[in-house]
């Protein structure tokens, strides 16, 4: 034999889009750019734009029914993408490059379809994908936004394998798929191990930064955050709820400053707050639970003062709360603060020193400013510096302007705009320069309470920094320079004290006061699912399995529980399909008559080969009878996965079967099961 003749007897036939119909198609790249979507917000720009296009590219493919493009062209893309995924990420291994990677390979898999191998790979992505999406978001909106495109991926699997089928009948028979699943994931939820730590806590990037306070401040660090909508934490109070002056959400204490930014310092911590040991703890308090969003660093926003111990917190010297791990996750903490509570009466000398620390040089006119009004008792220095301050001329504004080295300076002398950071810096600055211990206190001023849960809710834009003075006999002393200037902003909110013309966030500008009332249905709303499901955590599962008297359980034993019940909720539902089996039994019986019909033409049908596949390769086979064939395999299919099937309809099927007559001419060649697939 020739050699071309020997190749082209081995080789496979030109395999085309033939898999992927229309129908087919608008499914699979509906469930994918769903997927995709929000996924598109974390991608790098240049991937952000790529998928999109790649998905357009595909569909017009699809519709024009053109084949897939060459894998020339594919594997230049991916190799690419991985480049430039490397290339924007600095490295591969991490949660957000890995699922950058997987969201450009899930478009480029949707160009190479060949079979449904293809296919079923590319669904596959998409639910890998989905679960991807939990990884940084668990809300309200997130998870129903996975739910739909699961709700499209399975209806991308009922299409494949009943092309036949309708859209209303597929989405039912997803959703009742759906409802069958709703048993294990409630037995997977109340029971599997709870994790103090996600379990995509491991790659590089799973804590990188998110918007919020930080354990530094500059110039504008937080007038950037007054413009966020962005929660901030909850508080659910238990008896009184302090007044709005009162709520001062105390975060980062800052110490050190070196000319142009405040920092925290080095700060030894106890369980027990220190200043319990230097005061007794009476007078009135507040009790409340914050519900805490993750910002992926350890300090807690509490009100003055918290006592202790508190579970999983611990306490600086400096009165500040520290979880005792970074909160990447939405956490629960419960605290009593007590507002009248006389702390730092006894200080630490290298406390006091370092609140009275300075850098050597920068800022003159401020240093000769507090030389000036420096007098002899720091109670009177204190008061001598405020006096100043409010007859200064200082305005408050949302938009400062940028400033450098002698930040102090301009402020108080020259450009006199300033947001909060800009009045508690220089007032600091100035006490320090008097020799009167001082520092800076950031943190949260505010907090509005929701009137359809009770809630109180701090946003990003409620960031406030104010001061502490330390005087003897009565330790540390709060003060906020800017209620000078702006009293509005502690008594009003921000939106009272800003000046006309500077920009707000839309939920505080009063023409979209609407847009508010939309907004706390919505955050009650989430703020039930975030205590439902998402703050389900270890004493919360402890707590329900002391209901069923399974309190000394442990995670192996936990184990052995949810084995159990998956168990039997396996053998229920493998009943409920054998019991379904059995009623489809003519309906098996008549698919088995037509495979034992045909095999006299040597075309029985393959252990593994689907209906639809099947009837592709009688069609091949015998193309006098094509209409017949595919019809019979297409009815098999719809009866066979889009139950419950009528009596009538089986009955129809089993006679069409048993009148089924072929001619005896021997079939025309065609493709094997393996090479068309």
């Amino acid at each position: 034999m020739k050699m071309p003749a020997l190749i082209h007897r081995f080789r496979l036939p030109p395999v085309h889009d033939a898999s992927l119909q229309r129908d087919q198609g608008a499914w699979i790249l509906t469930a994918a750019a769903i997927t995709l979507a929000p996924h598109l917000l974390t991608l790098p720009t240049w991937a952000a734009v790529l998928c999109p296009l790649l998905l357009l590219w595909r569909g017009w493919r699809l519709w024009r029914g053109q084949m897939a493009p060459p894998r020339w062209l594919l594997i230049p893309l991916a190799l690419g993408a991985a480049a430039g995924i490397r290339f924007s990420f600095g490295y591969l291994i991490g949660k957000d490059p890995g699922l950058s990677l997987l969201a450009v390979l899930l478009t480029l898999k949707l160009l190479e379809i060949r079979n449904q191998r293809d296919i079923r790979v590319t669904i596959m992505l998409c639910f890998f994908l989905q679960i991807g999406l939990f990884f940084s978001d668990q809300s309200l909106p997130m998870a129903a936004t996975v739910l739909i495109a699961t709700l499209f991926s399975l209806g991308s699997l009922l299409a494949l394998v009943d092309p036949a089928g309708q859209t209303r009948e597929r989405l039912a028979s997803t959703a009742l798929l759906i409802l069958h699943g709703l048993p294990f994931m409630l037995v997977l939820f109340l029971l599997f191990p709870r994790l103090e730590v996600p379990l995509w806590g491991l790659p590089a990037d799973a804590f990188s930064a998110t918007t919020g306070l930080s354990d530094s401040m500059t110039p504008g660090s937080i007038s950037e955050l007054s413009l966020s909508d962005a929660l901030a934490f909850r508080a659910t109070f238990t008896g009184a709820v302090p007044g709005r002056a009162e709520r001062y959400w105390r975060g980062p204490v800052l110490s050190l400053f070196d000319g142009r930014s405040w920092r925290i310092a080095l700060r030894p911590t106890r369980d027990q707050p220190v200043y319990q040991a230097q005061a007794q703890v009476r007078g009135a308090h507040f009790n409340y639970q914050l519900m805490l969003e993750p910002h992926h660093q350890r300090w807690l926003p509490v009100l003055d003062f918290p006592v202790g111990p508190v579970a999983n917190v611990r306490f600086a010297y400096d009165f500040q709360a520290l979880a005792r791990n970074s909160v990447s996750t939405r956490q629960n903490f419960t605290f009593a603060s007590y507002p009248t509570l006389t702390v730092g009466e006894k200080e630490e000398s290298w406390i006091l020193e370092q609140a009275t620390h300075l850098p050597p040089q920068g800022n003159p006119r401020a240093r000769a400013l507090a030389s000036e009004l420096k007098s002899n008792t720091p109670e009177e220095t204190l008061q001598r510096t405020l006096t100043w301050l409010r007859q200064a001329g200082l305005r408050y504004t949302l938009q400062p302007p940028l400033m450098d080295f002698n930040s102090i300076d301009l402020f108080l002398f020259d450009d006199k705009l300033g947001f909060c950071e800009h009045f508690a810096s220089s007032f600091v600055f100035l006490l320090r320069a008097s020799k009167v211990p001082s520092r800076v206190v950031t943190g949260y001023q505010g907090g509005e309470i929701n009137p359809y849960d009770g809630t109180m809710i701090v946003r990003q834009s409620d960031a406030h920094a104010w001061a502490e003075v330390w005087l003897e006999g009565r330790g540390w002393v709060r003060v906020d320079p800017t209620a000078l200037v702006a009293p509005e902003r502690i008594d009003s909110g921000l939106a009272q004290a800003v000046r006309r013309g500077d920009v707000l966030p839309v939920f505080l500008r009063p023409e979209f006061s609407w847009l508010r009332t939309l907004r706390f249905r919505w955050e009650a709303l989430s703020n039930e699912w975030n205590l439902l499901v998402i703050a389900y955590d270890q004493r919360k599962q402890r707590d329900l399995m002391d209901i069923f008297g399974l309190s000394d359980f442990d995670p192996a034993s936990m184990v052995g529980v949810l084995g159990g019940a998956l168990g039997i909720l396996m053998i229920v539902l493998f009943a409920w399909a054998r019991r379904a089996h059995i009623a489809q039994a003519p309906l098996d019986r008549a698919w088995a008559n037509l495979s034992r019909k045909l095999a006299r033409f040597g075309l029985a049908r393959e252990p593994a080969e689907g209906p639809i596949n099947y009837g592709q390769r009688l069609a091949s086979a015998l193309p006098a009878h094509t209409q017949t064939l595919t019809a019979l395999c297409a009815s098999y299919a719809r009866l066979c996965y889009r139950p419950p099937a009528s009596r009538a309809d089986v009955r129809a099927f089993v006679h069409a079967i048993r009148t089924l007559d072929l001619k005896a001419a021997p079939p025309t060649t065609a493709p094997s099961q393996s090479t068309s697939s």
